[in-house]
């Protein structure tokens, strides 16, 4: 009997994924209040000069707080599911890098090659 409940709470095991507690859900809560309110802060004050580097930091920061979101509210780690949601996640960032990459290079070179050059003695004018 004893070693049939024990199979039993094995069955029922969370597999190593780790549970947060309050305390990890406030800080992932504040971090992501932070994290919004700074590009937030960014891009209505035009505290940069420059709309390049705005843009650069907002994608900056949104990155971070994909990172948040998933080790504060998603739980992942490279301890819960014996690594395997770890190893999904990287498999997935490495595949869609790969379809962005491949996407805008094809585009790249469909507008530069594909595209006719323009003169603007060219384009007719109606007035």
């Amino acid at each position: 009997m004893s070693a049939h409940s024990h199979a039993h709470d094995d069955h029922h095991s969370d597999g190593g994924a780790s549970h947060g507690t309050y305390k990890s859900y406030v800080i992932g809560f504040v971090l992501s209040v932070i994290l919004t309110a700074i590009p937030f802060w960014l891009v209505m004050d035009g505290v940069l000069d420059s709309k390049v580097a705005t843009a650069l930091w907002v994608m900056g920061l949104g990155v971070i707080q994909i990172i948040v979101h998933m080790v504060y509210f998603l739980h992942m780690n490279t301890k819960s599911e014996g690594g395997w949601n770890f190893l999904a996640l990287i498999f997935t960032i490495v595949i869609v890098a790969i379809a962005i990459a491949g996407s805008l290079w094809v585009m790249y070179h469909l507008n530069t090659n594909m595209m006719p050059q323009m003169d603007h003695d060219m384009i007719p004018s109606f007035g």
